[in-house]
């Protein structure tokens, strides 16, 4: 019992340090593109919709946790890499936001 109790403590954390995480990223977007630099569709979209999916890793059960904390980092920085997508510091911003997602993932694996 006492194990599930940590495990969800720490997935709880660990959403809650993706939210601030993203939010950072879109607001870092915002910053961008007020000061007159380059930013694409793509990345108002990625980083407007990644803060709202925060409240839907808390609703999902330890199963499907365990599925999506592995593919969600992989797929979203497999497609920040794709040449031209993004500029770099966008792929890095996104790489740092998804370190909690994969510590859900090890955390619901125990």
């Amino acid at each position: 019992m006492e194990n599930t109790a940590n495990t969800s403590l720490t997935v709880r954390r660990s959403v809650q340090v993706y939210a601030v995480l993203s939010t950072a990223a879109l607001l870092t977007v915002v910053a961008v593109s007020a000061s007159g630099g380059a930013t694409s569709t793509f990345m108002w979209v990625r980083a407007g919709l990644l803060p709202l999916l925060s409240s839907v890793l808390l609703r999902l059960s330890p199963a499907r946790l365990r599925v999506v904390g592995v593919v969600l980092p992989v797929a979203i920085i497999g497609i920040d890499l794709v040449p031209g997508v993004c500029p770099l510091w966008f792929a890095a911003v996104q790489a740092v936001c998804m370190l909690p997602v994969v510590r859900i993932a090890v955390a619901v694996r125990r």
